[in-house]
């Protein structure tokens, strides 16, 4: 997929001949915010360890939904704005894949447009639960446009949200998919 920054080679981690990659995206980000006038770009630091909790169930009896970041909606839906959009799309689990659509500053949609999955992977999730991979898909998943300039309002706004529908959902394991 065309991202938001080249591969190159990263000197620092070449250990016993692994050669690592790494994306080089903050430079074009911060850029970015500053085209669309905002102040310069504060990176969020979070110190905490990441809250962590095991499955309490086999993956096969567990309720699984995935929250993507890629600015993925569904047709009839409102697309996602630029500047600072914190809203976030609910999308049924049975959608078809050609009424999926996507909007997003930050990155080249091209390969998402051609093929949503890259970005918001419901196919293959739906292909999982009917295989009984997993017990089953929530009914709803919910996609949100990443990029969003305020991290404030992502902890105290957007999160909480999805959190909270998640928790109605009755959802077991959650798979995350940052763009």
């Amino acid at each position: 997929m065309k991202g938001i920054g080249k591969l190159k080679p990263n000197p620092r981690e070449d250990q016993g001949n692994l050669n690592r990659m790494h994306v080089e995206y903050i430079k074009r980000i911060s850029n970015l915010y500053a085209r669309l006038g905002y102040s310069p770009y504060t990176w969020v630091r979070n110190e905490d360890t990441p809250p962590w909790q095991p499955l309490k169930k086999p993956l096969n009896k567990c309720r699984v939904a995935v929250s993507a970041s890629g600015g993925i909606y569904k047709a009839g839906q409102l697309a996602f704005h630029y500047k600072d959009d914190d809203s976030y799309r609910a999308i049924p689990k049975d959608v078809n894949i050609k009424d999926l659509r996507i909007t997003h500053f930050a990155y080249d949609m091209t390969d998402a447009r051609h093929d949503p999955n890259c970005v918001f992977p419901i196919e293959p999730l739906q292909r999982m639960e009917k295989e009984g991979f997993i017990g089953k898909l929530a009914p709803f998943q919910y996609t949100f446009m990443g990029g969003i300039y305020s991290s404030r309002k992502v902890r105290e706004n957007l999160a909480p949200a999805i959190i909270d529908k998640l928790l109605k959902d009755e959802v077991d394991a959650l798979l995350l998919v940052p763009v």
